[in-house]
């Protein structure tokens, strides 16, 4: 049976998430129904490179699809896409090897984050708007002790106990664009929520409410405080999904502009 690699965009904001959930409308479901509907079959796999919360967009997010057809990749395509809602979008498909593997052969993963600093009457789904001052040096003082294999269990709403908290992260890189600020976080894999609270543990340095190093100090001891800053989903995207041989992320910029 044929195995395709898929990258996916999607605007999250309708969605509850990527993973398929009985009773509510997932990224990953609609993807699913559309194959359903397009090809005519029932026995395939869709699989994907990792999860994204409710809310959480993606500018490529990688899927595997095993499916028997002989539709050439480019028409299956532009039909699934066809049948997909405005907000979900294929960029690319191509046949891979039976043995690629979306989420198990995939050696980071990179998220961007977008701060505004002003009212945007235009991209408010996409951003979370401070209102306060917020300096990019401080944050980017704090960013750096995020940096390598950290135990970030302050900063993730799993059960502790089920799984290792401890994350490789590569780099934290932090841009300062005017009125947008963007937070890129790489790393090997991400634990739930884990961004989202890393990035409203940096805006709190930044607004001067949280020292640099008592932002490091949740990486040693337990502590709820980054739970009550967690940044809402808005702002955050799947940026992208890397494979062996792939070239590292370039310059940290901003899914749009804002001036």
């Amino acid at each position: 049976m044929p195995r395709f690699k898929l990258v996916i965009e999607y605007s999250g904001g309708r969605y509850s998430g990527w993973q398929i959930q009985k009773n509510a409308r997932t990224v990953q479901g609609e993807i699913d129904q559309a194959i359903r509907e397009v090809t005519r079959r029932r026995e395939f796999e869709l699989y994907g490179a990792g999860r994204t919360d409710a809310g959480v967009h993606a500018l490529a997010q990688v899927a595997h699809l095993e499916l028997y057809t002989d539709v050439p990749p480019a028409t299956l395509r532009a039909r699934i896409n066809d049948a997909l809602p405005a907000d979900i979008h294929i960029r690319t498909i191509d046949k891979v090897p039976h043995r690629f593997h979306a989420r198990h052969d995939a050696v980071s993963r990179s998220y961007l984050y977008q701060i505004a600093r002003r009212k945007t009457a235009f991209f408010k789904p996409y951003v979370w708007w401070i209102k306060d001052p917020l300096d990019v040096t401080r944050m980017r003082d704090a960013a750096a002790s995020f940096v390598g294999m950290k135990n970030f269990e302050s900063f993730t709403a799993d059960e502790p106990g089920e799984k290792s908290t401890k994350v490789l992260v590569d780099r934290v890189e932090i841009a300062d664009e005017g009125a947008l600020i963007i937070v890129r976080v790489q790393g090997s894999h991400f634990l739930w929520r884990m961004v989202r609270r890393l990035v409203g543990v940096l805006a709190a340095v930044g607004r001067g409410e949280l020292t640099p190093p008592r932002a490091a100090g949740f990486l040693d001891e337990r502590s709820d405080v980054p739970a009550t800053l967690t940044a809402p989903a808005s702002g955050l995207f799947l940026e992208r999904v890397y494979y062996a041989g792939d070239e590292g992320p370039g310059p940290v910029r901003g899914v749009f502009r804002l001036d």
